[in-house]
């Protein structure tokens, strides 16, 4: 499966789009490789590209005012869109970093493109209102996941949404994620393990 087709079924899972509608997308979509440490955004601009991560491990980020920590709070991985969604959708500047964790591969298509779709066809237009629910469910499930879940919850939803992260990235970076510090994500896996 070349990297199209590897796209266009996952815009079928993701919004039901027939493969005619997904191929009137084709001239628009571009492959991007990206070195570890490489912005995918910065804070303060303007998000351009719905990205659909083919491999690797992105992060978005802030920094704390007070410590200068970097505290993460979004993680992408293979077979899901990379995007500063509110920045994306409204076109406004964004409130975080997105950075590359690993060695990547991205197909991404541009704003102004996908806008076009949106004209041509009512799939795309579907796909674009399921876009935007999808920024806010993960928005209100990563809030509720501090409100309601346990740390080992959170690091059990980790492994379900991103299987292969603990072989890409360092553990820093999950327990940055998971909100907890890194003797008490040691815990948890060592728990887990004995299960």
């Amino acid at each position: 499966m070349d990297l199209t087709e590897k796209l266009g079924y996952a815009f079928q899972q993701f919004s039901g789009m027939s493969k005619q509608d997904f191929e009137l997308s084709l001239p628009y979509w571009k492959t991007i490789d990206y070195k570890k440490g490489d912005y995918y955004n910065q804070q303060k601009s303007i998000c351009k590209y719905l990205g659909f991560v083919v491999q690797g491990v992105f992060r978005s980020y802030i920094i704390d005012a007070k410590t200068g920590e970097e505290k993460n709070i979004f993680l992408y991985s293979g077979n899901q869109f990379v995007v500063s969604f509110k920045s994306f959708i409204q076109q406004v500047p964004c409130d975080y970093h997105t950075t590359c964790l690993t060695t990547a591969t991205v197909i991404h298509i541009h704003i102004a493109d996908l806008l076009k779709l949106y004209k041509q066809s009512h799939k795309w237009e579907s796909f674009g209102r399921l876009l935007a629910q999808e920024a806010f469910n993960i928005a209100i499930e990563r809030t509720e996941s501090f409100l309601f879940l346990t740390p080992e919850e959170r690091y059990l939803n980790l492994i379900k949404h991103h299987p292969d992260i603990f072989n890409a990235v360092p553990l820093y970076h999950i327990s940055s994620y998971l909100g907890i510090q890194g003797p008490s994500l040691s815990r948890i896996r060592k728990r887990l393990s004995h299960r």
